[in-house]
């Protein structure tokens, strides 16, 4: 038992370990999740505990919280995961270039509707099947386009990494205007001087409507990305 109850901590990931047997209990996995991701957008990731999830699941669901999910980590893993699931669901139309602007900006406008995802892509983000999905989608469709070898490889990696990077650093100025209790453009009239910036420029940067703004700049920064690569393969 203790050799088991080791091997199950240097794994380390809930999608490493069996997911527990059908029970009677009135939740599935499925429905913790959910609920806990409702519960991330009212709340934050700061505030956020099994506590809180217990009591919003009500007494009666408490146990069956902990049995269908033993640990903070765990739920963790399950939700970030789970907030990819929409890029999956991209269609595949146009060419190669097109297709995985469809999939990578689906997947950066589900971080966006879930901010606190980005704050867990460090540590909780890489083995759930919708986040191994969506690689395998890229690849797909770029090893169909010609890509091959470490070419395809770091194509992919390029156009993940830019996802990412770009996600995380919107959440981050979305953080912060947050902790300060006032709206983006309150936040960038008080803020600009103290940053020798432009007012009206600081709030085109954050607001995500503006054509300066979060969506406008991850559409170009990808354009720029896929304009530069090229189907060839590099020994």
């Amino acid at each position: 038992m203790a050799r088991e109850a080791d091997r199950k901590t240097v794994l380390g990931s809930v999608w490493l370990r069996e997911e527990p047997s059908p029970t009677k209990a009135p939740l599935s996995r499925e429905d913790i999740v959910l609920t806990a991701i409702k519960l991330l957008d009212r709340e934050g990731l700061n505030a956020f505990s099994m506590r809180m999830m217990a009591a919003e699941l009500g007494t009666a669901a408490t146990s069956a919280l902990y049995w269908r999910i033993a640990t903070k980590n765990d739920l963790l893993e399950l939700v970030v995961d789970e907030v990819f699931a929409p890029a999956l669901e991209a269609r595949d139309e146009g060419d190669w270039r097109d297709q995985v602007t469809s999939v990578v900006r689906a997947a950066y406008q589900a971080l966006s509707e879930h901010p606190w995802a980005c704050q867990l892509l460090a540590s909780h983000a890489g083995l759930g099947p919708n986040y191994q999905g969506l690689t395998e989608r890229l690849h797909t469709i770029l090893r169909s386009a010609g890509f091959r070898g470490t070419h395809l490889v770091a194509a992919v990696s390029a156009v993940f990494q830019y996802l990412i990077g770009s996600a995380v650093t919107d959440a981050a100025w979305l953080s912060v205007v947050r902790r300060s209790g006032l709206n983006g453009s309150r936040w960038a009239s008080e803020s600009a001087g103290r940053m020798g910036v432009d007012a009206e420029h600081l709030t085109a940067y954050l607001d995500r409507e503006s054509h300066a703004g979060p969506e406008a700049r991850f559409a170009s920064g990808l354009r720029v990305i896929l304009v530069g690569l090229r189907p060839r393969q590099i020994s």
